[in-house]
């Protein structure tokens, strides 16, 4: 009795299942690829300097934009990335925003922002800026927002 080939191809295929190539999702790389197609973590962002040039509650309300603003700065940059709220998210870029408060408010004085980045493979890059107090003093409440898209500019 000869035995259809449908029929033999229906028994393996249940007896050992369908091979199917799954290809691994490469983390992302310092290119701009890599960081166009990511996924991005904002951490708590940190002040150094001098952090009682301002008030707590101004420090409170500057911590909350450089958190969001950097993040709108890097969906800007690159709007198919996408910013993901759980810092354990695998496969995720962790970044940091960071702001450099001056001495003291001279003219002369400069500020700086920088955004600190650690890869999945831990590979750590950081993109930083420095403005002069007249930035600020032009900017004003979107001084932050403008400060990120400087920095998020300079990313590959």
């Amino acid at each position: 009795m000869k035995t259809p080939i449908l029929a033999c191809t229906l028994l393996a295929t249940l007896t050992l299942g369908t091979a199917t190539a799954v290809a691994p999702t490469a983390p992302p790389t310092w290119t701009n690829a890599g960081l166009a197609t990511a996924t991005y973590v904002i951490l708590e962002p940190r002040v150094e300097g001098n952090i009682n040039l301002v008030g707590a509650d101004q420090r409170k309300s500057i911590l909350e934009a450089m958190k969001r603003d950097s993040a709108g700065a890097i969906t800007r940059r690159y709007p198919t990335a996408t910013i993901a709220t759980n810092v354990a998210t695998p496969g995720a870029i962790r970044v940091t925003p960071t702001f450099i408060a001056p001495r003291s408010l001279v003219p002369w004085a400069k500020l700086g922002g920088r955004l600190d980045f650690e890869l999945p493979n831990g590979q750590k890059m950081a993109v930083r800026e420095d403005f002069g107090i007249s930035i600020l003093l032009q900017k004003r409440s979107e001084f932050v927002n403008y400060m990120y898209d400087v920095i998020a500019k300079k990313l590959p």
